[in-house]
């Protein structure tokens, strides 16, 4: 009987972001590997301080929600300045290879996905000093790489666009290491329904939980045009399930929290585009959908970055609250601009590898098996 072998997945911090969904999803699909897989994910901030880490992430919440143009600064100089790809952040390699090294000790993986920068970042560095000798492979959780994610002493990388793989292979990584995979989803996506027809209501999917009841709000008071019908996803944001219930349109259908996937993509077959902000999951879910995705109100930081690098390939339509009615109906009028953007779509999939990422993660571990 084949040994299982162990796989370590490293988020970093416990709040349910797309570096939390990205390995949910590998981890679902390594299931169907012909190895014998066993999953394990830690988030290292946890591991290594324990309940610090619920001040941690409150007050990144905090800093972000009183302070975006602070925080945006900081992050563009300290984290995307691409000037330079810097290997070495020492108070971070200070506060966590210790505990690094203690985790890897504890869990013998022979495998490790990083889907955050700063576990991939210690990672590399040991790799480098072999002083680890599992597989070690990036994959990232947005449409571009800051300088905290380690490179060069990382086996494999899983990108979400052919413009990351270039960068990497600018940054002097061999391309054969690189696969572009977008970024994983969980498999209950791939489903693919009948092809929507058009008609005279256009249905849309508007991803609001985390914006809260007032932006909501605000959006659904400039829409004037009855053939908009709104799907929209309170999360576990009561507050605007109940308000949006209160208003009583019939062109506007509130979902709270969903857990299903299975009911998560009927509802993608359902609508003709989805209203989002540039959070890198719901972005990959709704190009795996093929739908046209409206970004508006980008977070500072890492949200921006992605609707710039997205908006560069013509992946998504840039908006605001107040001329998002005229955009969504201009696009769905114009039958030119939809086949443009319907090219730009076919292309993104184009480079998407073909095999399934559990087929290549098979192929990997046999390889260095042999």
């Amino acid at each position: 009987m084949n040994q299982r072998i162990a796989a370590l997945f490293l988020p970093f911090m416990q709040i349910q972001t797309g570096h939390h969904h990205v390995a949910d999803a590998i981890i679902h699909d390594l299931k169907k590997c012909e190895q014998k897989i066993s999953c394990e994910k830690v988030d290292i901030l946890s591991y290594s301080y324990g309940g610090i880490e619920k001040a941690v992430s409150s007050t990144y919440l905090t800093w972000i929600k009183l302070f975006p143009n602070v925080y945006n600064w900081l992050y563009q100089h300290a984290a995307y300045n691409r000037t330079i790809h810097s290997s070495r952040h020492v108070l971070y390699e200070l506060l966590f290879t210790y505990f690094f090294k203690r985790l890897i000790q504890e869990k013998k993986p022979r495998i490790i996905f990083c889907t955050h920068a700063l576990p991939s970042m210690i990672a590399s560095r040991l790799k480098e000093k072999k002083q680890l000798d599992a597989i070690i492979i990036n994959v990232y959780t947005d449409y571009f790489i800051n300088r905290i994610w380690g490179l060069h002493g990382i086996d494999y990388h899983f990108v979400p666009t052919a413009m990351v793989k270039d960068y990497l292979v600018d940054q002097g990584i061999q391309a054969d290491r690189i696969f572009i995979t977008g970024i994983p989803v969980h498999s209950a996506f791939f489903r693919q329904g009948k092809e929507r027809q058009m008609t005279r209501t256009i249905t849309l999917l508007v991803t609001g939980g985390s914006l809260g009841v007032g932006a909501i709000a605000r959006l659904l008071d400039k829409i004037c045009e009855d053939c908009l019908r709104f799907h929209i996803l309170c999360g576990k944001n009561k507050k605007l399930y109940e308000e949006i219930k209160r208003r009583s349109n019939p062109n506007v259908i509130p979902h709270s929290y969903i857990t299903c996937r299975d009911e998560m993509n009927d509802l993608y077959e359902q609508v003709d585009a989805v209203v989002t902000k540039p959070g890198g999951v719901t972005i990959s879910e709704s190009l795996q959908k093929k739908k046209p995705i409206f970004v508006f109100n980008p977070l500072p930081g890492q949200e921006e970055i992605n609707a710039d690098q997205l908006q560069q390939q013509g992946l998504i339509i840039r908006s605001t609250l107040n001329d998002l009615e005229h955009q969504i109906i201009s696009f769905f009028s114009n039958s030119n601009q939809r086949e443009m953007y319907q090219q730009k779509m076919k292309a993104y999939h184009k480079n998407l590898v073909e095999e399934s990422i559990y087929e290549i993660v098979d192929k990997l571990i046999a390889a260095h098996t042999n």
